[in-house]
């Protein structure tokens, strides 16, 4: 018998999405705090302690301890659960924070348990788990970044991740093994072997200007792959804003800077 609640959703927008959830009565979605966008009226708004799920049963102290592992992945202590507590079918809608694609992953059809990135998770029904990966393997840990630490989503609920961009989803078969800069990977099924590979070769560890390290995902599994990582966004915001532009001196850069509005500034 399932134990998360059996949640309708639909998608909607194309780069700026939000997830539009319908709650019979008496069911409940959970968000970070911070991913609401609207709701109808006889839904009931609540902070919560963790993420809700069973998995936080055992008295003061384990609850303590289950979210508490939310702080490792830079999540709040609470969550915010939005139940229909009127007659009827009612709504509720959560917004990504920046633009791409929200995934829908059904748990009870990817093995019970999804990995993805710690900044992914929008929202999911009541009853999945929210936690932590530790990745155990040395490369992945001394040189993963922040794929070290990754969230755990688990349970046979529907559960809402964001991307950056476009996303791809790949079916990886056993064996097979793709190459991935590390901020690409959104989510991965937990049958997938993820590890940290180093670039390799003087040129490209000195010139490349790609990283120095690949994040290495070998199937059987499925694997959730984003066009635009937020920080190579918010890199290449910064790098512009901070510095003048290549063209500034030249004749050329300064039409193009009337062009394009900056020349009257």
């Amino acid at each position: 018998m399932p134990q998360a609640h059996e949640i309708d959703y639909r998608i909607v927008g194309e780069e700026m999405q939000y997830v539009e959830i319908e709650l019979d009565p008496n069911e409940t979605a959970v968000a970070e705090p911070g991913g609401f966008m609207m709701m109808d009226d006889g839904i009931q708004m609540q902070t919560i302690f963790g993420d809700g799920s069973g998995q936080q049963q055992g008295g003061l102290l384990g609850k303590l301890f289950s979210a508490g592992k939310r702080m490792l992945v830079g999540e709040s202590l609470f969550m915010t659960a939005f139940t229909n507590a009127a007659q009827g079918k009612k709504r509720v809608s959560f917004a990504a924070p920046y633009a791409g694609k929200i995934i829908a992953l059904d748990l009870s059809k990817l093995g019970g348990t999804v990995i993805c990135q710690k900044d992914a998770f929008l929202c999911a029904a009541k009853g999945v788990s929210i936690g932590i990966a530790l990745q155990r393997k040395l490369g992945t840990g001394l040189f993963g970044g922040e794929g070290f630490i990754m969230e755990k989503l688990e349970g046979d609920g529907l559960a809402f991740v964001h991307s950056g961009g476009h996303v791809l989803e790949r079916d990886l078969q056993p064996g097979e093994l793709l190459k991935i800069d590390t901020g690409c990977v959104v989510a991965y099924t937990n049958t997938i072997d993820f590890d940290i590979q180093f670039v390799g070769g003087i040129k490209n560890t000195i010139f490349g200007g790609e990283g120095l390290f690949f994040a290495t995902l070998r199937g059987p599994g499925k694997v959730w792959i984003q066009t635009l990582p937020v920080s190579r966004l918010a890199s290449r915001i910064l790098s512009y804003g901070a510095g003048s532009r290549k063209e500034e001196g030249s004749l050329l850069g300064g039409l193009g800077n009337l062009l394009d509005g900056d020349g009257f500034r």
